[in-house]
């Protein structure tokens, strides 16, 4: 069966669309069309495109919490294959303004939580088990 349309974009609210774009293309790669400073879009290497569009009075969720201002989505990224790349990139990532949420997850279940500067959660996801 055809599709009904073709995926276009992510796209996500932050406060401060140039730098949550510049952000994810530290994080992710690919560049970003900044034309309009209230819609930025990120386009990312092999991947699909993450528009960033101003919401000046956003409240980012409460991670983990459901019962107010809950995730409404989250962004996962490949670190690596071994735990030396997941450090790498997780260290990487808190250089360029992440904060870390949750690395309990890390052994369990192979992934490390953090939120953006804008405070969206994202994970950095171990690619496979060595």
């Amino acid at each position: 069966m055809a599709p009904a349309a073709r995926f276009r974009s992510v796209v996500v609210d932050c406060p401060e669309p140039r730098e949550l774009a510049r952000f994810y293309a530290a994080v992710g790669g690919g560049t970003t069309d900044e034309a309009d400073p209230d819609w930025v879009v990120l386009h990312l290497p092999d991947g699909p495109r993450v528009s960033f569009q101003r919401a000046p009075d956003l409240t980012p969720p409460e991670w983990p919490r459901s019962d107010r201002n809950a995730q409404q989505f989250h962004l996962d990224f490949d670190g690596g294959a071994t735990w030396t790349e997941m450090d790498a990139a997780h260290e990487r990532v808190l250089a360029l303004g992440a904060r870390l949420l949750d690395r309990q997850d890390r052994e369990e279940k192979d992934f490390m939580v953090y939120a953006d500067p804008a405070g969206h959660p994202f994970c950095l996801c171990r690619t496979e088990h060595s």
